[in-house]
């Protein structure tokens, strides 16, 4: 037997939530429809759900950036028009065409219905609404300003969607080139070079080193026992590589070669910089204090040699440091960043500060990526040309050498 949630309708025109037993989809919908209720949303727990639990024990899968996005801006809107809450809530997932995000939704209005805070309901569901949200949200209510808060949640969301986007687009183009490069170069020695070493092979006498190890080559490739040890090797790393970042240790050592990549390292600092005063400025002008937004950040920093530096950080400032002096000695922030930051923090304005860097850094990203597309572009040719090109003069210098090579 498996368990469903719902939300149906009686013939009053009554919303109802629950859970209900049975051996499938179609048997749990003429089971409602014989209690005379008409189905809005009809999930399958056991298999939909991966994370968090919800009710009698289910788990919901992730909620994708885009959805919750799209989610905060609506309810922005509805709860800045005076509609209220529950409301709101209800008309959200009703028209949410994620189900599985629907039923969060769901779970979320009966939590306040029943009496409960929006934060409180929201924590419950941390694959849905991560700790920068909730606490967000729950500064916004402390200062009854919920509507506002829900406003600089989706244009923060917005920009860190948009950032991802970017960077996304722009890795696209050299992924799939590189791929096809690879299956071009792998294509030629597969069934290309057998056919030369056929004709190589009437030759009474010893091939050019590169003829010869491209024709060996060949010849390993056409075994599976090759292709065995390539996949297995780059199993047996991906899976050392998710142990060992799974680690404290592994992950430090990890978001640190990272930044040390040529060309890229740059790119990946300016974007948790970016990253981190977009975060902390967001948090700060919701009213969320700032050691406690310094947890958040550190919890969504995405790397972890930034998270250090800011758990370090919330340290001092607990024992009454500025924040821009940890900062500083940590090495991790440009003395720029810090700089601006102690300017801020001498006027009063930390949180103008801190978007203004993160502003800045934006604009340092967008011009990085559109430099690293217009670079990887003319690379990759030349990388192509270098691949194909080694195969075809291998391929070609016992005939250059025919001479020497044919018994005569």
């Amino acid at each position: 037997m498996a368990v469903f949630s719902y939300v149906a309708r009686d013939t009053k025109g009554t919303k109802q939530r629950g859970t209900i037993n049975a051996e499938s989809r179609q048997n749990a919908l003429q089971q409602l429809q014989l209690r005379g209720l008409a189905v809005d949303k009809l999930v399958e727990e056991e298999k939909k759900i991966l994370g968090f639990s919800l009710g009698g024990g289910a788990k919901l899968k992730r909620v994708k950036t885009a959805d919750l996005l799209v989610f905060t801006r609506q309810l922005s809107t509805i709860v800045s028009a005076g509609l209220p809450l529950l409301q709101g809530l209800d008309i959200l997932a009703d028209q949410t065409e994620d189900p599985n995000f629907a039923v969060v939704i769901d779970s979320v209005a009966q939590d306040v219905e029943a009496g409960e805070t929006f934060s409180d309901a929201l924590r419950k569901y941390p694959r849905a609404f991560p700790d920068l949200y909730v606490s967000m949200v729950r500064a916004g209510e402390a200062g009854g300003d919920l509507d506002g808060v829900l406003m600089q949640l989706a244009d923060y969301l917005e920009a860190s969607e948009d950032l991802k986007r970017r960077i996304r687009s722009a890795m696209t183009y050299p992924v799939v080139a590189f791929s096809m490069i690879i299956l071009i170069a792998t294509g030629l020695i597969i069934f290309v070079v057998p056919q030369f070493a056929e004709i190589f092979g009437s030759f009474g006498k010893k091939l050019p080193a590169p003829t010869q190890f491209l024709i060996n080559l060949s010849h390993a490739l056409r075994t599976l026992y090759a292709w065995f040890i390539i996949i297995g090797s780059i199993v047996g790393i991906v899976a050392f590589l998710r142990i060992y970042g799974s680690t404290e240790i592994g992950r430090y050592n990890l978001d640190q070669i990272k930044l040390r990549l040529p060309v890229f390292g740059d790119l990946i600092r300016k974007v948790s910089i970016s990253r981190f005063t977009r975060t902390l400025s967001t948090l700060i002008r919701s009213g969320v204090p700032i050691l406690q937004a310094l947890e958040i950040v550190e919890r969504t920093a995405g790397n972890e040699v930034f998270a250090r530096a800011v758990r370090q950080s919330g340290e001092s400032v607990r024992n009454g440091e500025a924040l821009s002096e940890p900062l500083g000695r940590s090495g991790v922030f440009p003395p720029m960043v810090t700089r601006m930051i102690a300017v801020g923090e001498k006027t009063g304005e930390l949180e103008s500060m801190l978007k203004k860097i993160s502003d800045f850094y934006d604009s340092e990203v967008r011009a990085k990526v559109d430099g690293l597309t217009s670079l990887i572009e003319p690379m990759l040719i030349g990388l192509m040309g270098i691949v194909v090109g080694s195969i075809i003069v291998a391929l070609f210098l016992p005939i250059l050498q025919l001479s020497s090579l044919v018994q005569v």
